[in-house]
């Protein structure tokens, strides 16, 4: 026997996420959105909302405030997630009343009062922020060699010759800002670390997830984990959406 379905019932028929269905991603350094471009349509296809943050890389205060735009316009609770210094944006952003939880990926994760420079002085730095230089205006790139050896090491060329085109100049000063209030204090917190990173020490990531109390994953990766292995990570923010309710707690 044939059965046929209305739209409306094929819809309700499609699985729908549990927990909190809006995630805003936020990029680091280096970077813009299309660094996510391997996780959206893995999210979307669950039927998550998602919007990825065009950090413009000029302040703490300028990228806080593109991230909270974005999280202003999600019509409910939000699971927000950052890369690298995106995870300091986050630590700043993520204390807005719509935030749920927070997911770092390979991120620096500041205190209250800390900056990212405060954070990477902890530990040894990675190989790759030798080739990190400074141009006459005052921001920062990543050589050609910074880009194939150490930020993206695990992709294939024609990947990594595309994030060297595309890569977002930054701010020299913007590793001093401090965080005024970091968010994971009362947000509950996850963390994917890249276990081969050469930009941010592994053993730093390690630390500040313990730190944070959060559910750690650690994958074998570069720098940039939801590239190089988008459907691990993908997962990951998916699991943690879906352990928070809709009033951004965490469920049993």
């Amino acid at each position: 026997m044939a059965i046929c379905l209305t739209m409306t019932a094929f819809k309700s028929a499609q699985a729908q996420p549990k927990g909190v269905k809006n995630i805003v991603l936020v990029h680091g350094a280096f970077a813009d959105g299309s660094s996510w471009s391997k996780i959206i349509p893995l999210l979307e296809a669950k039927g998550f909302k998602v919007t990825a943050v065009q950090n413009p890389l000029t302040s703490l205060k300028e990228d806080v405030s593109a991230a909270k735009r974005a999280i202003a316009l999600q019509d409910g609770p939000v699971l927000l997630v950052g890369h690298s210094w995106g995870g300091v944006v986050i630590s700043e952003a993520g204390n807005g009343p719509k935030v749920a939880g927070l997911v770092y990926v390979a991120a620096f994760a500041p205190d209250n009062g800390e900056s990212l420079n405060d954070v990477a002085k902890t530990e040894s730095p990675a190989p790759g922020n030798e080739e990190v230089k400074a141009d006459a205006f005052g921001f920062l790139s990543l050589t050609p060699k910074g880009i194939h050896e150490n930020f993206a090491q695990d992709l294939p060329v024609a990947e990594r010759k595309l994030i060297l085109a595309t890569q977002g100049q930054w701010a020299a000063f913007t590793t001093d800002e401090k965080v005024s209030q970091a968010a994971w204090h009362a947000k509950p917190s996850w963390y994917i670390v890249g276990g081969n990173d050469r930009m941010i020490n592994p053993v730093l990531q390690r630390k500040l997830a313990k730190k944070l109390n959060a559910k750690t994953l650690e994958v074998n990766s570069s720098h940039v984990p939801m590239l190089s292995q988008p459907v691990k990570v993908a997962s990951f923010i998916m699991d943690a959406a879906g352990k928070l309710d809709e009033k951004g707690l965490v469920s049993k």
